[in-house]
């Protein structure tokens, strides 16, 4: 029983080393980050109250924009806004400001998806047209505006109703896609 408990020592050491050798790196070693968990779900920056200015060769102000929050995400290069308000001045149309609880920049600006409760209102005070939809995709650089979403324009006293809209600012060419119905207040 003595030579038994002889060749087993070896077996008994080795087994007490494997387990002291897991504990100690279960100890040490930092638990591995979650394949689900990418980069792409984690910010590369967040910006807080931030507002931008776009201008022209002549140093006028062309766009301007401000928001609550700005997270950018590095895999995917998408630019998330919270709470965005844009202002085009453009001296080729009239004053259009768009806000809106969300915002999506994706091609380094060059379309903007902005999402809960839009509100667009084009022109001055008493020539002022306010347009509320969902959703709505801007493309600055046509100075462009549209949505396929269902959209209320208002504008004195006369209400509109329709699904689907795109607005062109410089030539204030508004076209309503379908489902149009116009009310006179």
């Amino acid at each position: 029983m003595i030579s038994r408990l002889h060749r087993s020592i070896p077996l008994i050491l080795l087994i007490l080393l494997a387990s002291l050798t897991f504990w100690m790196t279960s100890a040490v070693v930092p638990p591995m980050i979650m394949q689900e968990d990418n980069l792409d779900r984690k910010p590369d920056y967040i910006i807080e109250n931030l507002s931008g200015v776009r201008m022209d060769h002549d140093r006028a102000v062309q766009r301007t924009f401000s928001a609550k929050k700005m997270l950018h995400y590095l895999e995917s290069d998408i630019t998330h806004l919270e709470q965005p308000y844009f202002t085009n001045t453009e001296p080729k149309g009239p004053i259009m400001r768009v806000k809106a609880e969300k915002a999506e920049f994706t091609r380094n600006g060059e379309d903007i998806y902005l999402t809960g409760n839009v509100t667009i209102l084009r022109g001055a005070d008493k020539d002022k047209v306010t347009m509320l939809t969902s959703f709505l995709h801007l493309i600055p650089d046509e100075n462009i505006a549209k949505t396929d979403q269902t959209v209320v324009i208002a504008r004195k006293n006369t209400t509109v109703n329709a699904v689907g809209l795109e607005l062109d600012n410089r030539t204030g060419v508004i076209q309503l896609l379908s489902q149009v119905r116009a009310i006179d207040n």
